[in-house]
């Protein structure tokens, strides 16, 4: 064991970390501190603060970094259109940077050598977490018991939990592994691990089954500034209330339910549930609006890079030199993505039906069925004959 003075440890009053908790006071033999971070998760914080200090914390810090959340981790993902293998809106991957970042921050502030985490050995948020540390501290030492401790199953948990006295929120009835802040909610374990298996219908927690949703269709209208959303149907937010208003609209209206097999950065292969409703529907708005305010080649240009861009947040690398290249070419791209886009949320379905813009690059003069007089139809032959030139260069070559 490595020799440390004082740990602190992500925690989130969980099963995992309420053990890991006792474990390390009893392994360490030094004070523990227990850091809890508000992302926007649905808790009783007074309970995990309670639960925390009776499970053997010497103090438990409990920091609120909603606004900061999605000002500066979920909007710049947003600006950038980023989404893991098509379909993921990466809610976890965005909330693991800042919770680390802080966790380094209250430890070089509480005077802690060391910091730990209750990620798997398996997963992908054992990276993400240390990823950041190293980036931000490497000289804190990193403990991460999942790696190297005996308690290496739930069942174990369970067990060494009722030993020590610990309540835990893991039933038979409850068996998901969640991960909840405000871009989304995921569910993993259970009979999810059963890839043939649906999800059961009680298990959502944000959004109503789109066969339940109103039969009447909700409409909204989302402002964005340089690619950032700031008003709904002219009302400006703050960047946690406009996500909150967002996700509580798209969950009575049943958007935002993804079912995947993806990819984790380990190697193997995992399934998850995830909702996110707000986030589904601001994607869908801003992408709508840069089809009138972004040119064609500097859209194809930022598209390219939206898988790798994607990848480094999924993998853990939002604190990386090329992440920070990344972004700032994301964020010049989103200069002329100014407007407001109309949507139609009905039945699980997120439906643009209307965009405008100062920035606006659709002329209605120049696309118009009706007669016009700003193009000259003829110049399209002379067009077509220049970008089949080497059409038909092959095709006399080939009948030589």
């Amino acid at each position: 064991m490595a020799d440390v003075n004082k740990i602190v440890l992500a925690y989130s009053g969980g099963l995992d970390t309420s053990v890991i908790l006792k474990w390390l006071k009893e392994t360490y033999n030094c004070p523990v501190i227990a850091f809890a971070a508000d992302v926007g998760q649905q808790e009783d914080w007074d309970a995990v603060r309670k639960k925390g200090m009776e499970t053997g914390a010497e103090k438990v810090v409990i920091s609120d970094l909603k606004e900061v959340f999605v000002k500066d981790y979920v909007f710049p993902a947003f600006r950038a259109n980023a989404i893991y293998e098509g379909s993921y809106l990466l809610g976890t991957s965005l909330a693991r940077p800042i919770i680390a970042k802080e966790q380094v921050r209250v430890a070089e502030e509480e005077g802690a050598d060391a910091v730990s985490h209750g990620a798997t050995g398996k997963g992908n948020d054992q990276v993400r977490f240390e990823l950041t540390y190293l980036a931000l501290n490497p000289s804190l030492t990193i403990i991460a018991p999942w790696r190297f401790w005996n308690l290496n199953s739930r069942t174990k948990l369970m067990a060494y939990a009722k030993e020590h006295g610990i309540p835990v929120p893991v039933t038979k009835e409850n068996p998901y592994s969640c991960d909840e802040n405000l871009l989304h909610i995921s569910f993993e374990g259970g009979i999810l691990e059963d890839p043939w298996q649906e999800p059961e219908k009680a298990m959502f927690k944000l959004t109503k089954d789109p066969e339940d949703a109103p039969d009447k269709p909700t409409y909204i209208e989302i402002e964005f500034k340089q690619g950032t959303p700031v008003a709904i149907d002219g009302e400006t937010l703050s960047p946690a209330d406009l996500l909150t208003q967002l996700n509580t609209l798209g969950g009575e209206n049943g958007i935002g339910r993804l079912d995947m097999v993806e990819n984790r950065f380990v190697g193997m292969k995992s399934r998850g549930v995830y909702e996110t409703p707000g986030g589904t529907i601001l994607r869908a708005a801003h992408r709508d609006l840069e089809t009138i305010t972004m040119d064609r080649e500097v859209m194809k240009l930022r598209d390219s890079l939206v898988p790798q861009y994607s990848q480094l947040i999924y993998n853990g690398f939002w604190f990386s030199p090329e992440m920070d290249l990344l972004q700032k070419t994301m964020d010049e791209s989103q200069k002329t993505v100014n407007g407001v886009v109309r949507l139609k949320l009905y039945k699980g379905n997120c439906i643009p039906v209307g965009r405008k813009s100062d920035n606006s690059l659709y002329q209605e003069s120049f696309a118009t069925f009706e007669e016009d007089e700003v193009y000259t139809q003829s110049d399209a032959e002379g067009f077509i004959r220049l970008n089949a030139l080497r059409l038909t260069m092959q095709a006399l070559q080939k009948k030589k």
